[in-house]
């Protein structure tokens, strides 16, 4: 499982940018959300990854 949080508005990003951080979940600024690890999901963090913080959790 992957905890994802938003470290960066999405103010003034690209459309598709904004789409990619909507449909992670994530609404605001330190706004977090937890999504399994699957190659989609990796592929969306890495192509916002600089505005994002990710880090592994126990699936607890």
């Amino acid at each position: 499982m992957l905890k994802v949080t938003l470290k960066k508005s999405i103010i003034g990003k690209p459309e598709k940018m904004r789409r990619v951080i909507e449909s992670l979940g994530l609404h605001r600024i330190r706004h977090t959300v937890i999504h399994k690890d699957t190659p989609v999901i990796r592929g969306m963090i890495h192509k916002t990854s600089h505005m994002l913080e990710v880090s592994e959790v126990s699936e607890e």
